[in-house]
């Protein structure tokens, strides 16, 4: 079970801003070291990742901590100069995420589609044979190749851009001085814990809020279900009338559980400055992000299966190929409600504990 952040490891600070400035150089530091692989390898081709996965990796941890940390303990730092930061940083993550998110959404859908489509007398999948299925994989092996391409130039503009320059030139300067309010920041380490138990009380509220009882089983598909006729929960999403309306219903569907990612992130960032174990929040965090890879890849099938000209049968393969990411959707919602009720305990009575 997760521990409550209570005394100990921030305890031994002085204050609450030589946590947060120990915390936010180290980050800035690794984002630094990070980032000129990744600005120079990635002019090298099409496709290319930063000189290292590692290195890729590491620039988008380090930018996620350092907005986290201003997000949850916005009250001790300058307010203009978090707030411009953390759109900074926004900006960053949503530019770098895009080449590595077309790129993996490949992998999962040709690798779902060739599943499908298997012939081996072993493992012959439901499409087997059939005369969609080869148009079906080109078509989304050439649209998300021509996104993967356009992501990746759209990379090379901004790394060489003024604001990127604009954004390491601040983190050069953070990593040698944080913008502290002085009051917020003499303050004793301690004060960071009710910050810290906010964020665990956010994200145990948002789970709370769930629809739990839509997820008890692994492979309902009940959310395809629902599409087909008019809600009659308080929760259900309308029936939708068209194409444009199923996808704005998928997506209302699938917010709360994208949200609760957000919010599992950090609260792992907070708990991190505050040196306290965050592993089953890591968990938690990595089902959710199959969740929103199983999503996303649905939006993508679901575009693709309205290209102009394509015929019955590689529809009907798209068709296929979303139910299947939509029950893998489900599937991340049964696992995480399966790990939530051990976890969910260790985080509310931080919250308590810190507020009295």
């Amino acid at each position: 079970m997760t521990d409550a952040p209570t005394t100990a490891p921030v305890a031994r600070a002085a204050t609450a801003g030589e946590v947060l400035a120990g915390y936010l150089t180290a980050q800035a530091g690794v984002f630094l070291r990070a980032l000129p692989q990744a600005v120079g390898e990635a002019g090298s081709r099409p496709g290319a990742l930063p000189a290292s996965a590692q290195a890729a990796d590491d620039l988008l941890r380090a930018v996620r901590r350092i907005g986290g940390a201003l997000h949850t303990f916005a009250p001790v730092f300058d307010p203009a100069w978090a707030q411009e930061s953390r759109t900074e940083l926004r900006w960053l993550i949503d530019l770098l995420a895009q080449e590595p998110g077309y790129r993996r959404r490949a992998d999962r859908l040709l690798g779902a589609l060739d599943s499908l489509a298997d012939t081996s007398p072993d493992g012959a999948g439901m499409l087997a044979g059939h005369p969609g299925a080869p148009k079906a994989r080109a078509l989304l092996e050439r649209q998300l190749t021509l996104a993967r391409t356009r992501a990746h130039t759209a990379l090379l503009q901004e790394l060489r851009s003024a604001r990127l320059h604009a954004l390491a030139d601040r983190m050069t300067l953070l990593a040698g001085e944080v913008p502290l309010v002085p009051e917020a920041a003499a303050e004793p380490a301690v004060a960071l814990l009710p910050r810290t138990a906010a964020a665990l009380g956010a994200l145990v509220a948002a789970a709370e809020r769930l629809p739990w009882q839509r997820s008890a089983q692994a492979y309902a598909g009940a959310g395809l279900h629902r599409l087909g006729a008019a809600g009659t929960e308080p929760d259900m999403v309308p029936a939708p009338r068209g194409a444009a309306d199923a996808d704005v219903a998928l997506a209302a569907d699938d917010a709360p559980w994208l949200r609760a990612r957000i919010l599992v992130k950090r609260a792992r960032y907070a708990l991190e400055v505050c040196s306290a174990p965050d592993g089953e929040l890591l968990e938690l965090d990595r089902v959710l992000g199959l969740h929103q890879e199983a999503s996303d890849a649905a939006v993508t099938v679901a575009t693709a299966a309205r290209t102009p000209r394509i015929t019955p049968a590689t529809a009907y393969v798209l068709g296929v190929v979303h139910a299947d990411q939509r029950l893998d959707v489900e599937a991340a919602r049964y696992a995480f409600g399966r790990q939530w009720p051990a976890v969910a305990p260790g985080l509310a009575g931080p919250a308590a504990v810190v507020s009295d």
